[in-house]
């Protein structure tokens, strides 16, 4: 069996985020942290530890969507389904975690294209493939050659409101994208809503959970080294008490 791994690294000060979710990195190496050591063990001096090393130890700071990540419905809105209370990341359900994955190519897409589900069916149909019932979809964008740049974040296409639900219509509760966003970058969103002031268009696909319960992961990577079809995805959250997201090790299984 092949395991590919499909998440990215965190890592300090990579400009992949909006300024403000930008993770900090502090690392301890093993001299450094022996003060702190000795503290906790009275009477053990440095040249009693093996090479006069301690542990070594990190402190982050990170937004719930650093790195790979999976979005609950609360991320999107406060209700689900129509009204009933949304799901937070340490509620979803974990059936919902790991199934058949299937990889839609849509990396030529322009930036701030909006997919549908013409374009999702047009993709199915070249891979001669049918959805099925728990079915994990990813979408390949052209977005991760932007990878540990700026540019990353307003690279590849997204998928819309229509695109989404179409997609949970077929039995689908869990997608992902290796872009940034599962929706089209958010200046192209800003600058359609400039143009037409329609404000339907902003994070629509986000929103299509307000109408229908999903999950989504974002950053994603490796999803060129997947076959279309024919492996097992799985890529379970980090339980966050009462978080609209959590951090995940996505994986791909191949026989």
């Amino acid at each position: 069996m092949q395991i590919i791994d499909l998440s990215v690294a965190i890592e300090d000060g990579l400009p992949v985020d909006p300024p403000p979710q930008i993770a900090r990195i502090q690392y301890t190496d093993h001299k450094a942290a022996v003060p702190g050591m000795l503290a906790l063990f009275p009477g053990v001096k440095e040249e009693d530890l093996l090479e006069g090393c301690g542990w070594a130890v990190e402190d982050l700071v990170l937004n719930s969507h650093s790195g790979t990540h999976m979005d609950a419905p609360w991320h999107y809105h406060p209700t689900m389904n129509g009204g009933e209370p949304s799901w937070t990341i340490d509620q979803v359900p974990l059936s919902w975690c790991m199934g058949n994955g299937v990889v839609l190519d849509l990396s030529d897409k322009p930036d701030g294209h909006v997919c549908g589900s013409d374009d999702l069916k047009k993709a199915l149909s070249d891979i001669g493939y049918v959805l099925k019932e728990g079915d994990i979809v990813l979408i390949h964008t052209s977005a991760p050659k932007y990878w540990g740049t700026s540019r990353y974040l307003s690279a590849g296409c997204g998928v819309g409101k229509e695109g989404t639900l179409w997609l949970c219509s077929q039995g689908v509760h869990l997608v992902g994208t290796d872009a940034w966003s599962w929706d089209a970058p958010l200046g192209y969103m800003a600058k359609r809503f400039s143009e037409d002031h329609d404000a339907s268009k902003i994070w629509e696909g986000h929103k299509a959970g307000a109408e229908k319960a999903y999950l989504q992961l974002e950053k994603l990577t490796n999803l060129d080294k997947l076959p279309p079809f024919g492996f097992v995805f799985q890529a379970f959250p980090v339980k966050i008490k009462g978080a609209g997201g959590g951090w995940v090790r996505a994986v791909a299984f191949i026989e």
